[in-house]
């Protein structure tokens, strides 16, 4: 049995769990880590395993969806920076949070990144009112810094996926030559960017209440 596939198990129990302890209200499961640390691979097998045993159950919201427009960002002289956490619009992800864990309408509408074109598409992916478990994948999820330490008390529980330095180097590199960029932006985006972007979150991030390895 795959890592991957123990730790989508043993996150898919749990969460089923909570859903259960809630007698059926709405719960709201985050998987945080460093960019590279497969969170998103791990976030859609969780959903994929809870949704074998009851279609529907489980529903993925993806923090990139609320990532700043590119145009925004070069307004702000921050596109070079893209992925940092004043690049988000964290106050619109919160309020999806609240909005989601209501659960108070017939079906909300919730925006993905599509990496091809680099964009946020709002109304991607829609949720229905009997979707009764959300997991929320993310880079600042339980970041210890404001605003974004306003999050963590929404989730019902918190998982962080934990991926050696050099091993988030040789992922974010390989992530970046699969987009066939030219050595000298590789380097950029990894050494400059996401890499640091990765041990804020490593030396900064709030204790989860469950560790993974990848």
């Amino acid at each position: 049995m795959s890592t991957l596939y123990q730790n989508a198990e043993s996150l898919a129990l749990e969460a089923v769990a909570r859903y259960a302890g809630h007698g059926g209200a709405r719960v709201l499961v985050a998987i945080a880590g460093a960019p590279g640390s497969g969170k998103s691979t791990l976030a859609q097998a969780v959903a994929e395993r809870i949704n074998r045993d009851e279609p529907g159950l489980a529903a993925v919201l993806p923090m990139d969806g609320y990532h700043y427009d590119d145009h925004v960002l070069k307004v702000l002289g921050r596109l070079e920076t893209k992925g940092a956490p004043d690049t988000f619009d964290i106050h619109g992800l919160r309020h999806m949070l609240l909005r989601l864990k209501a659960n108070a309408e017939d079906t909300i509408a919730v925006p993905v990144f599509d990496r091809q074109i680099e964009i946020a598409r709002a109304g991607a992916h829609l949720i229905p009112h009997e979707t009764g478990i959300i997991i929320c994948e993310g880079n600042y999820l339980l970041l210890r810094e404001p605003p974004w330490d306003t999050l963590k008390p929404i989730f019902d529980f918190t998982a962080f996926v934990d991926v050696p330095r050099e091993e988030l180097r040789k992922r974010l590199t390989e992530r970046w030559e699969g987009y066939r960029l030219p050595a000298d932006q590789i380097r950029f985006k990894v050494e400059e960017n996401d890499l640091p972007n990765g041990t804020l979150i490593l030396e900064r991030s709030a204790e989860p209440d469950l560790r993974v390895r990848n």
